[in-house]
């Protein structure tokens, strides 16, 4: 079984209560959860960690080498930004999908860049909470070489 780290970044602790309108009205709880059941389906070891802190998200990026197959990351704002955890990513050498609840690219033009975009394998948004099962989905299939399970 591959282990996967899904990492969340600023603000997604608030899911569920916060901008129900653009984000849904799902929890972090209830993301972590689905992803851990839908990780099991399909043949992977799911570990969720969320912080509001870059140096925090950086640490957790790095510590995933050695032990974590793949990363699905939701950035946040971060995404727009940080150019810290772009490097991080590129360190770590580690495939990761980039996750977005919202359709970055239909929303505000700031959102339109991103950072993680340019060292992950892929980028998923607009789903809604379904985004981090789709991101896991094709980062099973890479990591197994293109292959389904």
């Amino acid at each position: 079984m591959a282990n996967i780290l899904v990492l969340n970044g600023p603000n997604l602790n608030l899911l569920g209560t916060r901008q129900p309108e653009v984000y849904g009205s799902t929890t972090l709880a209830m993301v972590e959860d689905a992803c851990k059941r839908h990780g099991a389906e399909i043949g992977l070891t799911i570990s969720c960690a969320q912080s509001n802190h870059e140096g925090a998200l950086i640490d957790l990026i790095h510590d995933a080498r050695g032990t974590q197959d793949g990363i699905v990351f939701n950035a946040g704002a971060y995404t727009h930004t940080s150019i810290a955890l772009m490097d991080a990513i590129a360190s770590v050498e580690l495939p990761v999908v980039e996750v977005h609840l919202s359709n970055i690219h239909a929303r505000e033009p700031f959102r339109h860049s991103s950072y993680i975009a340019k060292v992950a394998i892929g980028q998923i948004s607009g789903f809604g909470a379904d985004s981090y099962r789709l991101a896991l989905d094709a980062l099973a299939t890479h990591i197994r070489g293109g292959r389904p399970e």
